[in-house]
This record gives structure tokens, sequence and C-alpha cells, in this order.
């Protein structure tokens, strides 16, 4: 109940203006394929398991890295369209005189 005096009718809220979209981060980055191997390795050698008990986890490791590299994804297109479309979202420009 607002206090004595006080007016009962609904102020509107008030957004700031956005002069233009865009996402931060478009495109997630994929996780290196090799970082399974390399941890798998990296555990074997901390355990203290001799040489010989981790050749297979070093050959498979090496077979990832010498192996080809994968193409870098397709780029997001999503801030070309947020832009091209912005206009038709905001509504006309108010003009300054």
């Amino acid at each position: 109940m607002p206090p004595k005096g006080a007016s009962t009718a609904v102020q509107p809220i008030r957004l700031q203006s956005v002069t233009r979209l865009k996402i931060r981060h478009p495109d997630k980055q994929e996780p290196n394929p090799c970082l399974g191997p390399m941890s798998a390795m990296l555990n074997c050698w901390a355990a203290g398991a001799a040489a010989g008990g981790c050749g297979h986890l070093e050959k498979a490791l090496r077979d990832c890295m010498d192996g080809p590299k994968q193409p870098p994804g397709d780029k997001s297109t999503i801030n070309h369209h947020l832009a091209r479309l912005y206009p038709n979202i905001s509504g006309p420009k108010k003009r300054k005189s």
C-alpha cells in the first residue's frame, strides 16, 4: 500500500536504448582432441609407473599429435544478421533537429 498522498499511478520503466546488437563470442571453441591421451599419459607418469608401462599411452599421444589437423569450423554469421535486421526490429529513428 502506498503512503498517504502518494500517487498510485504505475510509472513506466525506461530502458536504455541500444545502438547495435552483438553477440560477444558466437563461435564455440572445440576442445583439443589430444587432451585425453595427454592427460592419461601425465597421470601414468605421476603415478610413478615404469617407462614401459606408459609406452602405449605415449604412442597414442604421438599418433594424435602427428595426425592431420582438424579444419577450423565455419564462422558464425549471427552478428552479421543481427546488424542487418536490427533496423527492422528497433523501428524508425528519431531525427535530431
